[in-house]
């Protein structure tokens, strides 16, 4: 890439510390070009407010705010549901919405006829690789700008500096400098005090936690949910039919102040390192836990160990950015075939950061109360007998031959 033939430029834009003092500093140094900010609108609500004029007062040309909710929802979140895939504990909240976010990117790019795209991710992140790998897919030939892998800037403070002195606005400062990420589903926490893995995090300090409270601070009587699905697919909330998109926003409100979906971590980055994180996923706990009960209903034996054993390769191509894959799709095929019956009504009691299963149902039900009960029943328990002669006799015949060869 030859900085000379960069005349404008496509900004992934959240407004946060990165990007905003990216838009100064490419101007200083690929040749002024034009910087055009694109944001993608995953619910991330209130961090949209005042963002244009930002984006223009800083530099920018114009900003771009794409809603993307609809989108991120139903093709990105249910289908990781459905998939039952979890990374590490992580539920993949920043995993999955950056395909999506570089999708709409690449779009506008190509609309603008940019000559490079650019984000603000570190080079020690997962996300550069996430950005990076949908721009390949949908622009294979587009140069990319990855600032933190070319500048002098060493650290946030430093960043600080920079942003003070190129008169860029920030909401935040040097006490309250966690690198966040925030969309409908979930909020992400890194760094100062939650990089000493010895260090509790300050759960019930103000304005710490945002989507959630503390379960120490949740009231002190539980609250019940129920969650309507069909093949899969969460339709409707306490009776009242809506979109998925409604429900985990509802979810997130149930969840929140019942201090549901907390998680402090030390995950494994893609790029070799470990790294401590706190998330913050009320929602999206909820909604994978109901749709676990009712798979527990509705699946076969082997098509449910099957599926556990595909989720942990399907968390790890969407951790690792690879959603644009022929194996991811290939899973997610065998995923959609698996949530044919998975339809019914679940049940549940939220109290103080737990989730209590209190009732599923399903007309899919593989479940037999007239077999499985410890009262009378039409099952013939003398067939046991023959099956566990025919399911131990190679241990039988392992045995008889180890007692013949000690002799």
């Amino acid at each position: 890439m030859n900085k000379n033939d960069i005349k404008k430029v496509v900004l992934a834009y959240s407004g946060g510390l990165d990007t905003s003092i990216i838009i100064p500093w490419l101007k200083e140094n690929y040749n002024n070009c034009e910087v055009i900010a694109v944001s993608g609108n995953v619910g991330q609500a209130d961090e949209l407010d005042g963002l244009e004029e930002k984006a223009i007062k800083t530099g920018a040309s114009k900003l771009y705010i794409l809603d993307l909710t609809d989108d991120y929802v139903d093709n990105y979140i249910i289908p990781t549901v459905q998939a039952g895939a979890v990374y590490e504990e992580y539920l993949l909240g920043t995993s999955h919405a950056r395909p999506c976010i570089a999708k709409g990117l690449v779009e506008v790019a190509l609309k603008e006829g940019a000559d490079a795209i650019c984000h603000g991710c570190t080079g020690k992140g997962n996300d550069q690789v996430r950005f990076e790998l949908a721009i390949k897919h949908f622009a294979p030939n587009m140069p990319i700008i990855a600032p933190w892998r070319e500048w002098d800037i060493k650290s946030r403070e430093e960043e600080i500096e920079y942003a003070e002195a190129h008169n860029v606005p920030l909401k935040i400062n040097r006490e309250t400098n966690y690198s966040k990420d925030k969309n409908l589903w979930h909020l992400s926490h890194e760094g100062l005090d939650l990089e000493d893995t010895g260090n509790e995090p300050m759960y019930e300090k103000e304005g710490f936690l945002e989507m959630s409270v503390s379960p120490f601070q949740a009231p002190d009587e539980p609250t019940y949910v129920t969650l309507e699905f069909e093949k899969g697919v969460p339709v409707a909330i306490d009776g009242e039919k809506m979109s998925a998109k409604n429900i985990i926003y509802k979810l997130n409100e149930l969840g929140g102040k019942n201090g549901i979906g907390i998680i402090d971590i030390v995950e494994n980055r893609l790029v070799g390192m470990k790294c401590r994180g706190v998330y913050e996923t009320p929602g999206g706990t909820i909604l994978y836990k109901a749709h676990a009960t009712l798979e527990s209903l509705c699946l076969d034996k082997y098509v449910m160990h099957e599926k556990e054993r595909l989720a942990i390769t399907f968390a790890e191509l969407v951790y690792n950015g690879q959603w644009f894959t022929p194996l991811r799709e290939a899973i997610s095929a065998f995923v959609d075939k698996t949530q044919e019956n998975v339809t019914g009504i679940v049940k549940l009691k939220l109290y103080k950061g737990n989730i209590i299963r209190a009732g599923a149902w399903s007309p899919y039900s593989l479940y037999s109360e007239e077999i499985a009960t410890f009262g009378e029943s039409d099952y013939d328990q003398k067939d046991a007998e023959g099956f566990i002669n025919l399911f131990g006799l190679p241990i039988k015949i392992q045995a008889m031959v180890d007692k013949k060869n000690k002799k």
